[in-house]
């Protein structure tokens, strides 16, 4: 699959511009990518809803410490 099939939303961006974007295919795929470099990672729209909802609980909290 190349990037151009994917419907990339705007990115989230940081002060020091390390931004990330949200993505989806045609075929119903979830994409989490940043802009830097290009990369990015692909999951359901299942996974990455489940994602979205432990972030938001604290799953990650730690990380941020």
């Amino acid at each position: 699959m190349t990037t151009s099939n994917i419907a990339w939303d705007e990115a989230f961006c940081s002060e020091g511009a390390n931004c990330f974007r949200f993505g989806r295919d045609a075929s119903g795929r979830a994409y989490i990518g940043t802009t830097a470099t290009g990369e990015y990672v692909t999951d359901s729209i299942e996974a990455l809803r489940t994602l979205i909802f432990a972030v938001k609980a604290g799953a990650a909290d730690h990380l941020l410490a």
